[in-house]
């Protein structure tokens, strides 16, 4: 199965047209928003043909940002897990560092998503794939906006650059 992680899309509608292309063409059966749409419109447009999940980030004003999610996908609040084909995995912004390592080395998941930093990582530590996919380009945070997509059968982790 395909897993499409995308966060910090900031209002951007070109980007997250490209994100949401992208795991159209990916053939994603799951998309996860690691949080910081900003604003309702932002979430719409990840009403797809997969499950999608997400959580708030620290710039999701708008309340009714869950409820939007809500009208098509799950919405965890401040942080949740779900199983996807088997893998435990724990969603988060990513605002806390410590709160991101503490998921991480806990032992209880197979991934961890978040964002928060604009800047991709992937690391494995004890077990655990930490995910970060990036997110709109905010200095310091000089990449491009990029997602990335997962396949829960070999475990690759692809980095899409998309602005």
């Amino acid at each position: 199965m395909q897993i499409g992680i995308v966060s910090d899309t900031h209002d951007n509608a070109a980007q997250v047209e490209a994100a949401v292309e992208t795991f159209a063409d990916a053939g994603c059966e799951a998309v996860i928003h690691c949080g910081d749409f900003v604003a309702p419109f932002s979430v719409t447009p990840f009403d797809g043909d997969w499950s999608f999940y997400a959580v708030r980030g620290n710039n999701d004003g708008e309340w009714a940002v869950q409820s939007t999610v809500e009208d098509f996908g799950t919405y965890f609040g401040e942080m949740g897990e779900v199983t996807i084909d088997g893998c435990a995995v724990a969603v988060y912004h990513g605002t806390s560092g410590e709160i991101v390592d503490a998921l991480v080395e806990c032992g209880n998941y197979d991934y961890v998503f978040h964002g928060h930093t604009h800047e991709r990582g992937h690391e494995e530590r004890a077990g655990t794939v930490r995910i970060n996919p990036g997110g709109i380009s905010i200095p310091p945070a000089p990449e491009p906006f990029s997602v990335a997509t997962l396949s829960t059968e070999t475990g690759e982790v692809e980095f899409h650059e998309l602005g």
